[in-house]
């Protein structure tokens, strides 16, 4: 497992080994051992989720608030998408900055984002597939969204077109309005 550090610290890509042959390919793709000692911190991973998109579906930005906060171990094992995290903690030196990683099911990467930081995605190829582990449970009642395209955070989703989003997504909050990580 090779680890890869973005614009943000506490945000890592997480690439594993890959052993393939005329036969496919084998790779380990989760170490809680190995994935604790990459990002020095005990995790504990609590749900696993699954969505499918097609292209141009915008999933985000998405976070819950504490006590409810959830880190976030991804990966797309179908087709591609361009994954994007921003840092909504205010005591933090990059607070209100963002990161994007392309993860396909080619370049088989995750990409850990820690509590305190919002998450979206969007689909890039055909169809992808979209999993991910969280170290809280889903509560809506401490689930928030930022709108996508909030002016203030300027983030380049690389859209040549407008995205597809859900009824809550289109209701997302503005940056400077939203209930945020202190």
């Amino acid at each position: 497992m090779k680890i890869i550090d973005t614009a943000m610290a506490d945000v890592k890509i997480i690439e594993p080994a890959v052993f393939g042959d005329d036969r496919g390919f084998f790779f380990e793709s989760f170490n809680q051992k190995r994935f604790e000692e990459a990002i020095g911190r005990k995790v504990e991973f609590v749900q696993d989720n699954h969505s499918r998109s097609g292209k141009g579906v915008l999933r985000g930005l998405h976070y819950q608030l504490p006590p409810f906060a959830q880190g976030k171990l991804v990966r797309c094992t179908l087709g591609e998408v361009y994954d994007i995290a921003v840092d909504i903690r205010r005591s933090s030196p990059t607070f209100g900055q963002w990161v994007g990683v392309m993860l396909s099911a080619d370049n088989k990467r995750q990409l850990w984002i820690p509590e305190g930081f919002a998450h979206g995605f969007v689909t890039v190829s055909e169809h992808a597939e979209f999993l991910y582990k969280t170290t809280n449970y889903y509560s809506p009642d401490h689930e928030r969204s930022i709108i996508w395209n909030d002016a203030e955070l300027d983030i380049d989703w690389m859209l040549d077109s407008t995205p597809s989003l859900s009824g809550k997504d289109m209701q997302a909050c503005a940056f400077n309005t939203a209930q945020l990580f202190d």
